[in-house]
């Protein structure tokens, strides 16, 4: 039998609160040391990683790694 999934608490960014926003991407911090991703429209798929990770990847966006208009 698979382990099961710990309950996770998705919150939306404030941008995306709007009603008529309707594919955002949610993020859950409430298991200690873990943070936890998905996409609204497919909230079924969750992707989950270690603080320290979550840390680098904002690093990372924040500095412009993952821009992807030019």
């Amino acid at each position: 039998m698979p382990a099961a999934q710990p309950e996770f608490q998705f919150v939306r960014t404030a941008a995306c609160r709007d009603a008529r926003v309707n594919n955002c991407p949610e993020v859950a911090t409430n298991i200690p040391g873990v943070v936890a991703l998905r996409d609204s429209k497919r909230p079924d798929t969750i992707v989950t990683m270690t603080a320290a990770d979550w840390v680098a990847l904002t690093d990372a966006v924040k500095a412009g790694e993952y821009d992807v208009i030019d």
